[in-house]
């Protein structure tokens, strides 16, 4: 069975592109969903792609993972540093969970340095841009076990070693 993975975006991902390029670039949130869309596709694995500026709302959609999706990649953005909702929700998953940033949060401001968020996830992936995303999906089915044999053998050599 493909892998289901669900890709959350928290407050102001959606002004990517014009909200301090200086930080996050010119890509938009629209090219980081059409390059996860296009990347799941080679990889035979469906992709939820969702975006919101209520916390509220991003509880309601792990919540609604349950049982449903096998991973959960999210960038929380602000929430990272304040949400004990989100880390809560996050707990209840029992899938895999990818915390996303596209800037280097160690290297950033003291408010943006330190994620509270990423004690409830499997792992963290920091400071590579939108690529971070792509990352993010390839170590989730990586991590479930459903690499596909077109991948390049160098990374199933990664993989292989990873889960030794």
């Amino acid at each position: 069975m493909a892998a289901k993975i669900m890709i959350l975006n928290g407050p102001n991902l959606n002004f990517l592109g014009i909200r301090e390029p200086h930080i996050y670039g010119r890509t938009t949130l629209k090219q980081i969903e059409d390059s996860c869309q296009a990347l799941a596709d080679q990889l035979g694995v469906s992709i939820s792609f969702h975006q919101t500026n209520m916390e509220g709302e991003l509880v309601n959609l792990i919540q609604s993972a349950h049982g449903k999706a096998d991973a959960i990649i999210m960038n929380p953005a602000a929430y990272s540093f304040t949400s004990i909702a989100l880390i809560d929700a996050l707990k209840i998953f029992e899938g895999i969970k990818i915390e996303v940033h596209i800037s280097n949060i160690h290297a950033r401001d003291e408010l943006h340095r330190h994620s509270i968020t990423s004690s409830a996830c499997t792992s963290v992936i920091c400071g590579l841009g939108p690529y971070g995303y792509l990352a993010a999906i390839l170590a989730a089915v990586q991590r479930l076990g459903q690499l596909p044999e077109t991948i390049p053998q160098a990374l199933h050599g990664l993989a292989a070693a990873a889960t030794a």
